[in-house]
């Protein structure tokens, strides 16, 4: 089966590589009111396949083929000039407001109980964001009391006599989000944001010590100020957090796509030194506590930023920040899964920013149709079978040097082990451009397994992309890999995303 004509890679896996159990929440996503995620996306109540809420359920069921544990709320930069109250109560009566974040109009039709109750009807729990732009501890203890509170005291008692008399049990809350941004409303330095997050997180530990919170790190790797201001605001939060963010977004303005995909490298950078980070203010503390990750906020995003410059302001969900990804995207996109599966042990909880129409792997017409972008199906892969533990696998690959990167190897992979399914699933991007690459992974130590699936990605234009016409990029089953004598070969074809599946005969 293998050529040499071909690219050549070797990988051993084995089940004594275990890096860590899978915490499934890396595979959650992000929800904003920005541009049409909420407002044509996931809520349109005049749309023909809407229910009695007004939320579509065209969107819903592709949302439930990604089986999206944990969804990120209300923003991003929004929550930062955002008034919870106004999303409760009678919808008539609620206020319109100006968002300052994206200069549109916020109509509040959909809030807090409304989204709580839809995360519930597919199978999400929530990732609730507090504004510590404009407000704080008192507007973030509230909020807590009225979502989670059971019953007998005001805010609790408000939110039933909204109609919702089970308390939504929110577990995991964002402390703020970019607070060192300079585009962020209510922008901190990282004393006045550690402060800040430390009373709040306190506060509302005091209403609910069951919830877990998550302390605000660098908006990016770029800003000035990475890492310090981790290791600032974490001397500050430390103890009351339990994840530090990360957020990061990759572009290929340059149509330099070997440089694009090499770009995963600098996603393991910034999980190594965050990580390090975290660590030396554990160090610093005399802390027994682990601190772990949030990254939760990574995709692609390039692609709508000119179109964007040219929106007018102070519309109802206009078409902000809608990527029309292409299959490098894709390719991307799974190196970005494989590099977090890689790091399981610290990397606990990961939100793909966004989840429909606002830079996501869905797409919608506004009283149409919605459909798969490409970045959909490495997303998908990854959700539906990179559940289990994390094993690292021991790679032999040839490499590449980028414009920005050097010794970029052109195999990529993840491996995934499901002991209770007996089933291991290798999680492969050929980088390569020009040629396929014959794969030689050494799986002896799971004894009688045989691939039972090779599901491959790939198109012949890296630019191809997806439409509500068309499909024209989309996984198929006809990947070539064999199991013989405790080998697993196969060719991966150039520039493919592959997803193998072994199980025990």
């Amino acid at each position: 089966m293998l050529s040499s004509t071909a690219a050549k890679a070797k990988m051993v896996v084995d089940k004594s590589f275990r890096i860590a159990e899978i915490d499934p929440r890396i595979y959650g996503s992000f929800i904003e009111h920005l541009g049409r995620a909420v407002y044509g996306g996931i809520y349109e109540s005049s749309h023909p396949t809407s229910d009695s809420q007004g939320f579509r359920n065209d969107v819903k069921r592709l949302i439930q083929e990604l089986n999206v544990p944990i969804i990120r709320y209300p923003g991003g930069n929004f929550v930062s000039g955002y008034n919870w109250e106004d999303g409760v109560g009678p919808v008539k009566e609620r206020p319109k407001r100006l968002d300052l974040a994206w200069r549109t109009v916020e109509p509040n039709e959909v809030g807090t109980n409304e989204f709580a109750r839809w995360a519930r009807e597919i199978g999400s729990e929530v990732m609730m964001a507090v504004n510590l732009g404009t407000r704080g501890v008192d507007a973030a203890r509230n909020l807590l009391e009225y979502c989670n509170h059971p019953g007998g005291s005001y805010w609790s008692d408000l939110r039933r006599s909204h109609g919702f008399e089970q308390p939504h049990r929110i577990k995991t809350w964002c402390l703020g989000n970019e607070m060192d941004g300079p585009w962020q409303i209510g922008q901190k330095t990282p004393q006045e944001y550690g402060r800040l997050a430390y009373e709040t997180g306190k506060a509302m530990k005091l209403v609910d010590p069951n919830i877990e919170l998550v302390s605000c790190g660098s908006s990016s790797t770029g800003m000035p100020t990475f890492p310090e201001w981790e290791a600032v605001t974490l001397d500050h939060t430390y103890e009351v957090a339990d994840y530090v963010s990360l957020h990061q977004y990759y572009g290929n303005r340059d149509n330099d796509t070997a440089n694009f995909l090499a770009r995963s490298m600098d996603m393991e950078h910034f999980i190594k030194t965050v990580s390090a980070t975290c660590d030396y203010v554990k160090a610093k503390k005399r802390s027994k506590k682990t601190m772990y990750l949030s990254f939760d906020e990574w995709n692609v995003w390039y692609h709508s930023n000119d179109a964007d410059s040219r929106i007018e302001p102070w519309s109802i969900g206009p078409p902000q920040l809608e990527d029309i990804y292409n299959f490098e995207d894709a390719l991307l996109v799974g190196s970005m899964l494989i590099t977090m599966l890689r790091h399981s042990d610290r990397v606990k909880m990961a939100c793909m920013a966004q989840l429909v129409n606002v830079i996501a792997p869905i797409m919608t017409e506004n009283g149409g149709r919605a459909w798969k972008q490409t970045i959909f199906y490495p997303y998908m892969h990854a959700s539906r079978y990179g559940r289990g533990v994390s094993l690292r696998p021991i790679i032999d690959s040839p490499k590449y040097d980028a414009q920005d990167y050097t010794d970029v190897p052109y195999l990529d992979s993840a491996v995934v082990y499901r002991e209770e399914d007996e089933e291991l699933t290798i999680f492969a991007v050929n980088r390569h451009l020009e040629e396929p690459m014959d794969l030689l992974c050494d799986v002896r130590g799971f004894q009688n397994y045989r691939v039972i699936e090779h599901i491959v990605l790939e198109h012949e234009d890296l630019k191809a992309v997806n439409t509500a016409e068309e499909e024209k990029v989309k996984p198929h089953t006809g990947g070539n890999a064999v199991c013989k004598d405790g080998f697993v070969q196969a060719r991966l074809s150039r520039a493919s995303w592959n997803v193998i599946t072994l199980s025990k005969e």
